[in-house]
Protein backbone atom coordinates (compact mmCIF):
# COMPACT_ATOMS: atom_id res chain seq x y z
CA UNK A 1 0.00 0.00 0.00
CA UNK A 2 1.11 3.79 -1.09
CA UNK A 3 2.95 4.88 2.38
CA UNK A 4 2.38 8.65 1.91
CA UNK A 5 -0.52 9.48 -0.09
CA UNK A 6 -1.78 13.39 -0.61
CA UNK A 7 -4.57 15.02 -2.21
CA UNK A 8 -3.66 17.87 -4.40
CA UNK A 9 -6.25 20.37 -4.78
CA UNK A 10 -6.14 24.07 -6.00
CA UNK A 11 -7.96 27.30 -4.97
CA UNK A 12 -9.36 27.19 -8.67
CA UNK A 13 -9.01 25.75 -11.81
CA UNK A 14 -5.71 26.75 -14.34
CA UNK A 15 -3.78 27.12 -11.23
CA UNK A 16 -1.39 24.63 -11.44
CA UNK A 17 -2.61 21.63 -9.79
CA UNK A 18 -1.38 18.93 -12.38
CA UNK A 19 2.36 20.58 -12.57
CA UNK A 20 2.83 21.14 -8.83
CA UNK A 21 1.31 16.74 -8.74
CA UNK A 22 4.00 16.12 -11.52
CA UNK A 23 6.45 18.29 -10.03
CA UNK A 24 5.75 16.49 -6.75
CA UNK A 25 6.37 13.29 -8.32
CA UNK A 26 9.39 14.32 -10.00
CA UNK A 27 11.14 15.31 -6.68
CA UNK A 28 10.32 12.50 -5.11
CA UNK A 29 11.53 10.16 -8.01
CA UNK A 30 14.82 12.21 -7.48
CA UNK A 31 15.09 10.98 -3.77
CA UNK A 32 14.97 7.40 -4.66
CA UNK A 33 10.98 7.15 -3.89
CA UNK A 34 8.92 4.71 -5.90
CA UNK A 35 5.84 7.10 -7.13
CA UNK A 36 1.82 6.97 -8.62
CA UNK A 37 -0.02 9.68 -9.34
CA UNK A 38 -4.07 9.70 -10.53
CA UNK A 39 -6.64 12.16 -11.79
CA UNK A 40 -9.20 10.08 -11.18
CA UNK A 41 -11.75 12.69 -12.94
CA UNK A 42 -10.70 15.13 -16.05
CA UNK A 43 -12.75 16.92 -18.54
CA UNK A 44 -11.14 18.16 -21.32
CA UNK A 45 -10.04 14.98 -23.06
CA UNK A 46 -9.01 14.47 -26.93
CA UNK A 47 -10.64 11.86 -28.98
CA UNK A 48 -7.55 9.30 -29.63
CA UNK A 49 -7.57 5.64 -31.33
CA UNK A 50 -6.82 4.15 -27.28
CA UNK A 51 -9.95 6.12 -26.34
CA UNK A 52 -10.29 9.87 -24.68
CA UNK A 53 -6.83 11.17 -23.42
CA UNK A 54 -6.26 13.80 -21.02
CA UNK A 55 -2.62 15.41 -20.87
CA UNK A 56 -3.37 16.32 -17.59
CA UNK A 57 -3.49 12.55 -16.74
CA UNK A 58 -1.17 11.69 -19.30
CA UNK A 59 1.67 13.79 -17.91
CA UNK A 60 1.65 12.27 -14.23
CA UNK A 61 1.20 8.95 -15.85
CA UNK A 62 4.97 9.61 -17.45
CA UNK A 63 6.08 10.95 -14.43
CA UNK A 64 5.20 8.00 -11.76
CA UNK A 65 8.12 5.45 -11.46
CA UNK A 66 5.47 2.59 -11.03
CA UNK A 67 3.66 2.39 -14.30
CA UNK A 68 -0.10 1.97 -14.57
CA UNK A 69 -2.64 1.76 -17.50
CA UNK A 70 -4.74 4.40 -18.40
CA UNK A 71 -7.73 3.49 -16.88
CA UNK A 72 -6.23 3.53 -13.42
CA UNK A 73 -4.15 6.83 -13.48
CA UNK A 74 -8.04 8.59 -15.31
CA UNK A 75 -10.65 6.22 -14.80
CA UNK A 76 -13.48 8.64 -15.65
CA UNK A 77 -13.02 10.70 -18.65
CA UNK A 78 -15.05 13.52 -20.67
CA UNK A 79 -14.23 15.41 -23.77
CA UNK A 80 -16.15 18.88 -22.91
CA UNK A 81 -14.24 20.77 -20.80
CA UNK A 82 -16.70 21.65 -18.82
CA UNK A 83 -17.53 21.36 -15.16
CA UNK A 84 -17.64 17.19 -14.73
CA UNK A 85 -20.82 16.67 -13.07
CA UNK A 86 -22.37 18.77 -16.43
CA UNK A 87 -20.19 16.64 -17.94
CA UNK A 88 -21.89 13.77 -16.84
CA UNK A 89 -25.42 15.18 -17.04
CA UNK A 90 -24.73 15.50 -20.67
CA UNK A 91 -24.09 11.96 -21.54
CA UNK A 92 -26.98 10.84 -18.71
CA UNK A 93 -24.28 9.69 -16.17
CA UNK A 94 -23.92 10.18 -12.64
CA UNK A 95 -21.00 10.79 -10.73
CA UNK A 96 -20.87 9.34 -7.03
CA UNK A 97 -18.13 10.16 -4.35
CA UNK A 98 -17.75 6.14 -2.89
CA UNK A 99 -17.07 4.84 -6.60
CA UNK A 100 -14.47 7.58 -7.41
CA UNK A 101 -12.87 6.84 -3.64
CA UNK A 102 -12.60 3.49 -4.21
CA UNK A 103 -11.31 3.88 -7.50
CA UNK A 104 -8.66 5.93 -6.01
CA UNK A 105 -8.32 3.46 -3.24
CA UNK A 106 -7.18 0.52 -5.75
CA UNK A 107 -4.49 2.29 -6.90
CA UNK A 108 -3.53 3.18 -3.28
CA UNK A 109 -3.35 -0.63 -2.75
CA UNK A 110 0.35 -0.22 -5.22
CA UNK A 111 3.26 -0.48 -3.37
CA UNK A 112 4.57 3.25 -3.69
CA UNK A 113 6.16 5.37 -1.49
CA UNK A 114 4.85 8.37 -2.33
CA UNK A 115 1.19 9.30 -4.27
CA UNK A 116 -0.47 12.14 -5.24
CA UNK A 117 -4.83 11.86 -6.18
CA UNK A 118 -5.26 15.19 -8.36
CA UNK A 119 -8.35 16.95 -7.69
CA UNK A 120 -10.44 19.15 -10.72
CA UNK A 121 -10.88 22.58 -10.38
CA UNK A 122 -11.31 24.04 -6.53
CA UNK A 123 -12.50 22.09 -3.06
CA UNK A 124 -16.12 22.32 -3.89
CA UNK A 125 -16.29 21.08 -7.36
CA UNK A 126 -19.83 19.48 -8.11
CA UNK A 127 -20.25 15.66 -8.41
CA UNK A 128 -23.66 15.78 -8.08
CA UNK A 129 -26.40 17.61 -6.36
CA UNK A 130 -25.47 16.68 -3.45
CA UNK A 131 -21.75 15.56 -3.13
CA UNK A 132 -18.52 17.37 -4.16
CA UNK A 133 -15.29 15.98 -5.25
CA UNK A 134 -14.48 17.08 -1.27
CA UNK A 135 -16.50 14.03 -0.26
CA UNK A 136 -13.43 12.09 -2.33
CA UNK A 137 -10.70 13.36 0.10
CA UNK A 138 -13.11 12.77 2.89
CA UNK A 139 -13.81 9.25 2.39
CA UNK A 140 -9.81 8.47 1.62
CA UNK A 141 -8.74 10.45 4.85
CA UNK A 142 -5.56 12.11 3.18
CA UNK A 143 -3.79 15.20 3.95
CA UNK A 144 -3.79 17.80 1.54
CA UNK A 145 -1.86 19.67 -0.34
CA UNK A 146 -3.32 23.55 -1.46
CA UNK A 147 -1.90 24.77 -5.05
CA UNK A 148 -2.32 28.31 -4.35
CA UNK A 149 -2.47 30.50 -8.01
CA UNK A 150 -0.64 33.71 -7.05
CA UNK A 151 -2.78 36.44 -8.84
CA UNK A 152 -5.53 39.31 -7.63
CA UNK A 153 -7.84 37.90 -4.93
CA UNK A 154 -5.65 34.63 -3.82
CA UNK A 155 -5.75 35.73 -0.31
CA UNK A 156 -9.40 35.52 0.02
CA UNK A 157 -9.78 31.93 -2.39
CA UNK A 158 -6.89 30.34 0.28
CA UNK A 159 -8.31 31.48 3.12
CA UNK A 160 -11.95 30.01 2.28
CA UNK A 161 -10.56 27.32 1.09
CA UNK A 162 -8.23 26.12 3.90
CA UNK A 163 -11.39 26.99 5.93
CA UNK A 164 -13.07 24.23 3.77
CA UNK A 165 -10.52 21.96 4.24
CA UNK A 166 -10.36 22.21 7.76
CA UNK A 167 -14.16 22.00 8.43
CA UNK A 168 -14.15 18.71 6.55
CA UNK A 169 -11.90 17.17 8.92
CA UNK A 170 -8.83 17.03 7.09
CA UNK A 171 -5.37 18.40 7.37
CA UNK A 172 -3.30 20.67 5.17
CA UNK A 173 -0.25 19.11 5.15
CA UNK A 174 1.17 22.19 3.15
CA UNK A 175 0.71 24.56 0.15
CA UNK A 176 2.34 26.05 -2.70
CA UNK A 177 2.47 29.83 -4.32
CA UNK A 178 2.62 28.94 -8.18
CA UNK A 179 2.92 32.59 -9.48
CA UNK A 180 0.46 32.58 -12.36
CA UNK A 181 0.37 35.31 -13.57
CA UNK A 182 3.92 37.45 -14.29
CA UNK A 183 2.59 40.82 -13.69
CA UNK A 184 0.88 40.31 -10.76
CA UNK A 185 0.81 43.79 -8.51
CA UNK A 186 2.09 43.20 -4.67
CA UNK A 187 3.03 39.67 -5.40
CA UNK A 188 5.31 39.61 -2.35
CA UNK A 189 3.24 41.44 0.14
CA UNK A 190 0.42 38.82 -0.78
CA UNK A 191 2.78 36.44 -0.47
CA UNK A 192 3.88 37.45 3.45
CA UNK A 193 0.33 38.05 4.10
CA UNK A 194 -0.20 33.95 3.22
CA UNK A 195 3.10 32.97 4.99
CA UNK A 196 1.71 34.59 8.46
CA UNK A 197 -1.68 33.51 7.83
CA UNK A 198 -1.18 29.95 6.96
CA UNK A 199 0.26 27.39 9.93
CA UNK A 200 0.89 24.60 6.96
CA UNK A 201 4.60 24.38 5.77
CA UNK A 202 5.21 26.56 2.16
CA UNK A 203 6.67 23.68 0.20
CA UNK A 204 7.56 25.72 -2.76
CA UNK A 205 7.39 29.44 -4.35
CA UNK A 206 7.46 28.71 -8.08
CA UNK A 207 7.85 31.36 -10.22
CA UNK A 208 6.72 32.14 -13.23
CA UNK A 209 8.12 29.86 -15.97
CA UNK A 210 7.92 30.39 -19.65
CA UNK A 211 9.18 26.82 -20.30
CA UNK A 212 6.76 24.34 -17.76
CA UNK A 213 8.17 21.30 -17.16
CA UNK A 214 7.78 19.20 -13.87
CA UNK A 215 11.68 18.60 -13.71
CA UNK A 216 11.65 22.67 -13.59
CA UNK A 217 8.85 22.69 -11.02
CA UNK A 218 10.49 19.91 -8.96
CA UNK A 219 13.52 21.93 -8.55
CA UNK A 220 11.54 24.57 -6.33
CA UNK A 221 9.41 21.72 -4.11
CA UNK A 222 10.59 20.99 -0.53
CA UNK A 223 9.68 17.45 0.11
CA UNK A 224 11.00 17.10 3.78
CA UNK A 225 7.78 18.34 5.71
CA UNK A 226 5.48 15.73 3.76
CA UNK A 227 8.33 13.08 4.12
CA UNK A 228 9.09 14.32 7.74
CA UNK A 229 5.55 14.10 8.54
CA UNK A 230 4.55 10.97 8.38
Amino acid sequence: MAKRTFFVAGTDTDVGKTLVSAGLLAAANQQGLSTVGVKPIAAGCEITEEGLRNSDALLLQQMASIKLSYAQVNPIAFEPAIAPHIAAQQQGRRLDADRIAALCRGVMMQPADFMVIEGAGGWRVPLNHRQTLADVAKLLRTPVILVVGMKLGCINHTLLTVEAIVKDGLRLAGWVANRAEPQMSCYDENLATLKSMLSAPLLAEIPYLETCTAEAVASYIDLAPLIADQ
